[in-house]
């Protein structure tokens, strides 16, 4: 997969150019600047809408498929000039991004979800035509694993994969908020005595009855 592989790099590459801008911002004590925001906005839409659903799939799919017959994507002829920790940096390493900043920074729900979903259906079909492309103007797949399927199989295969990807893109969310716990706005206030329309209970029965012990005193 190395066209999916390169697109995955330069996400990548964007997100980390992002991130240590904002980071250089905050050790100056500038990240409440117009700039600084509006880079930790765009770091945060880049990384859930762009490199966490294609680096998932490019390292889930290409060990599927090399796990069923590698020769449908990494055929045994490149472990002549390709050496074992090479595929791996290419396509293993490319999830510890993900690993490690899941982990350190709290991403619980969208930053903008519109715009996220934009940009993963954008890059998604552009994809799809470049495969499809290439194979009509060529007669030859990009991937070998499309060549082993009849055209109805490959259509159904090209829903998965945009499928998967996106259950990629829904799944980081409640497992962000599994290691990172709920946003303080999404926690439900919860007291012991009950309410009356968000009033303790205890203030509200003050209110409309008054201190039964302080009027008893006083009538005393």
């Amino acid at each position: 997969m190395p066209v999916q592989v390169n697109l995955t790099m330069v996400f990548q590459t964007l997100f980390l150019g992002l991130s240590v801008f904002y980071d250089v911002s905050e050790w100056m004590d500038k990240n409440e600047s117009t700039l600084a925001s509006r880079v930790k906005y765009w770091r945060d839409v880049v990384f859930k809408g762009m490199v966490v659903p294609f680096t998932m799939f490019v390292t889930s799919m290409f060990w599927c498929v090399y796990a069923i017959d590698r020769e449908l994507v990494f055929p045994q002829v490149y472990d002549e000039v390709v050496p074992w920790w090479f595929n791996h940096c290419v396509h293993t390493n490319i999830t510890i991004v993900i690993i490690i900043e899941t982990i350190l920074q709290a991403r619980r729900k969208p930053t903008d979800k519109k715009l996220e979903l934009i940009f993963y259906w954008a890059i998604a079909f552009a994809y799809a035509i470049v495969y499809y492309t290439i194979y009509f103007v060529t007669k030859r797949w990009l991937y070998q694993v499309f060549g082993t399927m009849t055209w109805w199989q490959v259509c159904l295969y090209q829903l998965f994969i945009w499928g998967i990807s996106y259950v990629f893109y829904i799944m980081q969310f409640p497992i962000n908020r599994l290691i990172h716990g709920k946003e303080e706005s999404d926690v439900k206030e919860t007291e012991i005595t009950p309410k009356d329309n968000g009033v303790p209970f205890s203030k509200t029965w003050s209110m409309k009855f008054g201190n039964t012990k302080a009027d008893e005193n006083s009538r005393l």
